[in-house]
């Protein structure tokens, strides 16, 4: 038995194959990040025998995961998605490539779907600030230009805010 605290509210995935993998892939993308278990269920269930079914614990960005890959059940889709707030465009490019390069699909507007059909929205820590701020004309001209965009570039975004032309 763990004696460590548990945390009150973990995001659960469902993944038909594929779970082990995908934990291995996002943890080699994202900082802080690793696979800490992989364990097969023992015991026979809805989704196959014993040993079939295995649940992934892992860890991205020092938040703890779980995953269980267990046979079709229902895919992912764009009702949810994971937001990840980035500082700078290098740290936008350096997810945002990685997961295409494994097989994601470009969305628009910051979001990215990976080769197992998870959504991610690799987002620029500075757009909200300019979506809430006190001016807004300045928030308008921010959202206008999101919205043309599929990977966020934050030097367009800055210029739409301060009312400057490409």
């Amino acid at each position: 038995m763990s004696t460590s605290p548990i945390q009150k509210i973990t995001p659960f995935l469902w993944y038909a194959r594929e779970a082990e993998e995908a934990a291995r892939f996002y943890a080699s993308v994202f900082p802080d990040s690793h696979v800490d278990s992989v364990t097969p269920m023992n015991a026979d269930s809805p989704s196959g025998p014993a040993g079939s079914v295995k649940v992934v614990d892992f860890t991205l960005f020092g938040q703890k995961f779980m995953a269980m890959s267990a046979g079709p059940h229902h895919e992912f889709n764009d009702a949810i998605s994971f937001m990840v707030n980035c500082a700078s465009q290098a740290e936008v490019d350096r997810y945002w490539d990685a997961i295409l390069k494994n097989g994601g699909k470009e969305q628009a507007c910051g979001w990215i779907t990976d080769k197992y059909g998870v959504r991610w929205q690799i987002t620029p820590t500075v757009l909200n600030e300019m979506m809430s701020g006190p001016d807004r004309t300045k928030a308008r001209r921010v959202a206008e230009e999101m919205m043309k965009q599929v990977k966020f570039d934050i030097e367009a975004l800055k210029r739409a805010y301060d009312g400057r032309s490409a």
